[in-house]
């Protein structure tokens, strides 16, 4: 099990039943950035990556 696992487990169990969206959580994103600021890029390539998903080029 990686540790990302742990935390994604987590997120699951706490708020799994919740719905959210896409604004809310790129506001999270972009606060969770601002707090850490050295997980940046990790941050965007997900953004991107989301943002993609339907895309046939990507």
């Amino acid at each position: 099990m990686y540790f990302t696992d742990r935390g994604l487990e987590e997120l699951e169990r706490r708020r799994g039943e919740e719905e959210v969206t896409l604004a809310w959580l790129a506001e999270r994103l972009q606060e969770f950035t601002d707090a850490h600021p050295e997980h940046e890029v990790a941050v965007e390539r997900f953004a991107t990556w989301l943002a993609r998903l339907d895309d046939p080029d990507d």
